[in-house]
């Protein structure tokens, strides 16, 4: 008989290839924008955008060929940053040459005659040339930001030019329709085909999204419109500039986050800035004009992260050590090559039977390692050591709800089997640094020494307030403190430290009192009004 909790996983697998409640909050801060994607109220992807962001992904530059490293079959190219990027021969793009040529002739083009359908493509470059033999003489180039620089290392670029779409993907130069392998019918992806080979503009290829399913020839149409217009526009930043330069930006986080996600799926956009909120609403207007009164304004004192519950999830999700409902929890370690995840079992059990209990905390490991992926932006190679299981039955299981609960996640991923030592390794696309927050704060009673004034030199510290305010006018006094110090000057009836004090200053109104939000060696004084006298 399959356990409870077990069947609440696979529904929950199943309710994710179904349909999932997301929302989208959209945070505006000084430094920049924080946003945040809920599904079904559960922080799934956290997304931080500078306001001075630049080389991010998708953006691209006129760049400078500077050094060419033929044993690395390579080449280092100047597009501004500190570090010079990185391209190697597999991320030239078979169109390399053709990519050269038009960078000329677009940088020559000072009178806008330069017309991109009548261009005539140069032969493909072949998939085992060397990187001397197609830049060499060290030319200007137009690149697309593949990585942001991540640690030491300067941007990583491609030649694999492409402008993305709500449908579809626009890519210069090579004049092939592809359709998403993730739209399963054979007549829907025979007609998608049919329809953009009919519109596509000469010169360019064209991928087709998941999200073209069911759409009609003018959607498709309009937004390959769309991004022909913007390729005029780089064509046109071209014109006269010097390298290194920025040529176009990739959307901004939150439109690019619309672009992908906006579906049925989305009950709520929140915004909490007025320029923002009319910039989202107007450009989901544009896309889905049906959601378009699922954008709101946030206007309340209550920070919006916190009215949502994301501040606490987050304060939760980073760190070291992850808990689970369960009471298992997940150690997360990142060394130089990989991450490594650990799986540990908690202090609820299922059944007397410990394989049953091993695949249910794998389970639920499972769908918060799936989500941890995600929420970090964890890259590379993961290493996840689940509890160790017997039947190789279960050990598929486990595989088969890692790739379920994985299916949402927009990363390429690759999901491998169980070795038979327990472990499960998993590679995820990397495009910019792994997000990482701090969860720790600074001790207030030691401020991060680790170390406290001694409780004596406390007692000496209080009576010197005490005088001080007594000497002050002050005869009402009530001392608020720690329960453990509160314990202290209080023990005995007529030799406590509280009743000296009263007799040695003839503080006969003094009363002390036990608060148990204070640390330890915290402590303040409140006048006959009831109100803290500040010091």
């Amino acid at each position: 008989m399959r356990a409870p909790a077990l069947a609440g996983s696979v529904f929950y697998i199943k309710k994710l290839q179904n349909s999932v409640n997301k929302e989208l909050i959209i945070n505006a801060a000084p430094g920049g924008v924080e946003i945040a994607l809920l599904e079904e109220k559960k922080l799934m992807e956290l997304h931080h955008e500078k306001a001075d962001a630049s080389f991010a992904v998708g953006d691209l530059y006129l760049g400078k060929v500077k050094k060419l490293i033929p044993g690395l079959n390579a080449a280092f190219v100047d597009v501004g940053f500190e570090k010079d990027a990185f391209l190697h021969y597999t991320d030239l793009s078979p169109f390399a040459r053709s990519i050269i040529k038009f960078t000329q002739l677009a940088m020559n083009d000072h009178d806008g005659s330069f017309d991109f359908a009548k261009f005539q493509s140069e032969p493909e470059i072949v998939k085992t040339g060397k990187i001397n033999e197609v830049l060499n003489g060290k030319p200007n180039i137009l690149v697309q930001i593949l990585k942001e620089p991540i640690a030491a290392k300067g941007p990583r670029l491609s030649c694999e030019l492409s402008l993305p779409g709500r449908f579809v993907v626009l890519t210069p130069f090579n004049e092939v329709v592809a359709v998403s392998k993730k739209i399963h019918s054979s007549e829907e992806r025979k007609r998608l085909h049919k329809i953009v080979e009919a519109i596509r503009p000469k010169n360019f290829g064209v991928i087709v999204r998941t999200a073209a399913e069911g759409k009609s020839t003018a959607e498709l149409h309009q937004d390959l419109l769309t991004l022909a217009e913007t390729w005029k526009n780089i064509q046109a930043n071209l014109s006269g500039a010097e390298a290194p330069a920025k040529i176009m930006s990739e959307q901004d986080k939150t439109t690019s986050i619309l672009r992908d996600l906006l579906n049925d799926d989305f009950n709520r956009i929140v915004v909490n800035d007025k320029n923002l909120y009319n910039d989202t609403r107007s450009y989901v207007q544009k896309i889905f004009p049906d959601k378009t009164d699922i954008v709101t304004l946030h206007n309340n004192a209550q920070p919006l992260f916190d009215q949502y519950g994301i501040t606490k999830q987050v304060k939760s999700s980073f760190g070291k050590t992850v808990n689970l409902p369960s009471g298992a929890y997940l150690i997360i370690e990142h060394t130089e090559a990989l991450h490594v995840i650990d799986v540990n079992s908690g202090y609820k059990s299922i059944s007397n039977n410990q394989e049953e209990n091993a695949l249910e905390t794998n389970m639920e490991a499972a769908a918060e390692i799936a989500r941890q992926l995600r929420l970090r932006d964890i890259g590379g190679i993961i290493v996840v050591d689940f509890i160790d299981m017997k039947l190789p039955e279960n050990k598929r299981k486990l595989q088969e709800a890692m790739e379920g609960f994985m299916r949402g996640d927009r990363a390429k991923h690759a999901v491998l089997p169980v070795s038979k030592f327990g472990l499960m390794q998993i590679t995820r696309q990397r495009m910019k640094p792994e997000m990482n927050i701090n969860t720790a704060e600074v001790c207030p009673v030691c401020n991060g020494t680790g170390k406290i004034s001694s409780t004596l030199l406390l007692e000496d510290e209080i009576e010197k307030r005490l005088h001080y305010l007594l000497t002050h006018s002050h005869k009402k006094l009530t001392l608020a403190v720690n329960p453990i110090v509160y314990s202290h000057l209080t023990k005995g009836i007529f030799t406590s430290i509280l009743k000296k004090w009263k007799r040695k200053y003839g503080a006969k109104q003094l009363k002390a009192v036990a608060n148990n939000n204070y640390h330890l060696i915290e402590f303040h004084f409140f006048d006959e009004h009831e109100e803290e006298i500040k010091f």
